[in-house]
């Protein structure tokens, strides 16, 4: 049976779609759900609004039309950020590592290698490659890896929990995950960081073991892990800011 008016649209999956602000396309996915109000959200992913499952199209786009100021400046600074962090693969390119400076080389070599140069910067050598960029991400995760589960262990370990599973991620928003099931899932990129501020992330999670939330227990066990968490949480948003875009695919997609 239909009501008075224009028929309301059904439930459905997250919809691709496009409005026009300013003179600019701004591509948007539409999400539906039993929420009561509108959300618009700007994330490395693109821009999400989530609405009420029986809201007009057209609704959605006053609503998007009425935040254009915010929405088109949140849109420039991430351009201008990306832009920022652009990562040319060349030969002498230099990237963070834990903090420190080290210097690509695309040298003659048939395997990957982690060396120190004359001058004492730390070097990477990669091989010969159509995919050198791939390689890249490929050769900082190995890196990576065993750094962040030693550090989960050690956490685990002031608390007298064991050691759950330990993974890479290359979530487009969150640093890491924790799940009873799976256990913890760190980003990759947390490679670049300096080590103490990797290390509040993974307490961060290590914490989420024995508080699944984020209540005042949770922050404290933090605190016993990380006790400088504050600070660490504070200049973890600075310096996201400003890491290499490396893997191709960072930021992209719903």
């Amino acid at each position: 049976m239909r009501l008075f008016g224009r028929p309301r649209e059904t439930l459905a999956a997250p919809e691709r779609r496009t409005i026009r602000l300013d003179g600019q396309d701004v591509h948007y996915v539409l999400k539906r759900s039993s929420r009561r109000s509108f959300a618009l959200h700007v994330d490395h992913g693109g821009v999400r609004v989530a609405v009420p499952g029986q809201a007009h199209v057209d609704e959605v786009e006053r609503f998007i039309a009425g935040h254009r100021r915010w929405l088109l400046d949140k849109l420039s600074l991430q351009a201008r950020r990306a832009q920022a962090g652009a990562f040319e693969v060349v030969d002498g390119a230099v990237f963070p590592l834990f903090g420190n400076v080290c210097r690509l080389r695309l040298a003659a070599t048939r395997k990957v290698r982690w060396l120190v140069a004359a001058d004492g910067t730390e070097e990477l050598h990669l091989p010969p490659s159509d995919e050198l960029r791939t390689a890249l991400a490929r050769a900082l995760r190995r890196r990576a890896l065993p750094w962040l589960v030693e550090r989960v262990e050690a956490h685990c370990a002031r608390l007298h929990l064991p050691c759950p599973a330990v993974r890479l991620s290359s979530a487009r928003t969150r640093w890491g995950s924790c799940s009873a099931r799976s256990g913890i899932r760190l980003h990759w990129r947390l490679v670049h960081l300096p080590l103490e501020l990797v290390d509040y992330v993974v307490a961060h999670e290590v914490a989420h073991l024995v508080e699944m939330n984020h209540s005042a227990r949770f922050w404290a066990v933090v605190g016993e892990l990380h006790p400088e968490w504050k600070t660490a949480r504070a200049r973890l948003r600075e310096a996201a800011a400003g890491l290499p875009a490396i893997e191709p695919t960072l930021g992209c997609g719903p």
